[in-house]
C-alpha cells in the first residue's frame, strides 16, 4: 500500500501494532523527517521496505527486542526495574540520497538539473538555445526529373498536404504503368513569400523520381502532376527538427536570411521547404529551408 501526502498536511504516525497489519512497502515519513524543516521531502515519496523487519519492530529503532532478564537467585531480592530509555531519534541526512537502518531502507532520488522533454517540439514553440546556435551550410543539390504539382488558393499547410498526397499516389502506383516506384527524400515544397515575410496561398510540391526511373518515368494518371527537368543547383540550407508547419518555415527562413546577411546573392522570390521523414516518425525529425544561390 502506498500513501500519498500533500506538503500542507502533517503526515500521520503509525504504532507498531498498526505497522504489523500493513503489507510492504509502507511510508514512514514522520519517522525519518524532523518536522517542519524537512517536510519538503514528502513529495518524493520515501518508501520503506519492511519485508525483513519483525512485524512489531518500531521503525525508529530497528533494534531486536532486548533478551529476557535472568531469574533472581534464591534468597536474593529482585533488582528494581530500570526506567526504559527512550528510543533514539533517527534524523534524515539531507546530504545523502539514501540511508540504511537495519532492514529498513528509504530511497530519495538525488536532485539534478532540470531537463527538457525528449518528445517532438510543438509547432510554434520557442526554439531551445541549441537551435538558436544552428548555422547554415552551402551545398550542391543533384538535378534530374521531378514529379511536381501546384496547389493554389489554400493556406500553406492545407495546400502542402494536398500536394504531398498527390505525389505519394503517383510514386505509389497511380500512373500509366501501375508501377510503385518507391520514395526519395526530401519532399520539397516551393514557397512564395510576400513582402511582409508571410507565405502566399500558392505552393509547388515536388519529389525527385527514383534513379531507376529517371530515363523513362511513367506518365502520371493525375493530369495536375507534371514531370519537370531540373539542373543542379547550389543552395544555402538551415536545418531544424520537429513537425514543421508554416510558421516554423517562416521563422527559419528569417534566421537563414539574417545569417547570410546582405552580401550573399540568392533568389528572394521563392525558397524551398523540405521534409525528410514520414509522419509516423515522432523523434529525430529533419526539416530544412533552402535558398537558391544566384
Amino acid at each position: 500500500m502506498t500513501l500519498h501526502f500533500q506538503e500542507s498536511c502533517a503526515p500521520p504516525r503509525y504504532t507498531p501494532h498498526a505497522l504489523a497489519l500493513l503489507p510492504p512497502p509502507i511510508l514512514f515519513p514522520s519517522d525519518f523527517l524532523s518536522p517542519p524543516d524537512e517536510y519538503h521531502l514528502l513529495p518524493q515519496l520515501i518508501t520503506l521496505h519492511t519485508s525483513q523487519c519483525p512485524p512489531l519492530l518500531h521503525p525508529r529503532s530497528c533494534r531486536p527486542p532486548a533478551p529476557a532478564a535472568a531469574a533472581p537467585s534464591p534468597g536474593r531480592a529482585p533488582p528494581a526495574p530500570a526506567a526504559p530509555a527512550p528510543p533514539p531519534r533517527r534524523r534524515w541526512h539531507l546530504g545523502a540520497p539514501w540511508r540504511r537502518c537495519g532492514a529498513l531502507q528509504a530511497a530519495v532520488p538525488s536532485p539534478g538539473p532540470p531537463t527538457e522533454p525528449s518528445g517532438p517540439r510543438r509547432s510554434g514553440a520557442e526554439p531551445s538555445a541549441a537551435e538558436e546556435q544552428l548555422s547554415y551550410e552551402e551545398r550542391v543539390c543533384e538535378g534530374g526529373r521531378f514529379a511536381a504539382v501546384e496547389v493554389a488558393g489554400k493556406p500553406f499547410d492545407e495546400a502542402s498536404k494536398e500536394g504531398v498526397l498527390k505525389i505519394l499516389k503517383y510514386v505509389g502506383g497511380t500512373n500509366e504503368k501501375g508501377i510503385g516506384m518507391g520514395m526519395t527524400a526530401p519532399v520539397s515544397i516551393t514557397a512564395f513569400p510576400a513582402e511582409d515575410g508571410s507565405l502566399q496561398q500558392k505552393v509547388k510540391v515536388s519529389l525527385r523520381i527514383p534513379s531507376q526511373f529517371q530515363a523513362n518515368p511513367p506518365h502520371p494518371s493525375d493530369e495536375s502532376i507534371k514531370i519537370e527537368e531540373r539542373q543542379d543547383m547550389t543552395i544555402y540550407s538551415m536545418q531544424f527538427g520537429g513537425y514543421a508547419k508554416e510558421m516554423d518555415y517562416v521563422n527559419y527562413a528569417a534566421k537563414l536570411k539574417s545569417a547570410l546577411g546582405s552580401e550573399v546573392a540568392y533568389r528572394k522570390d521563392f525558397y524551398f521547404c523540405n521534409g525528410y521523414d514520414p509522419p509516423m516518425k515522432p523523434y529525430g525529425r529533419r526539416n530544412e529551408v533552402w535558398f537558391v544561390k544566384e
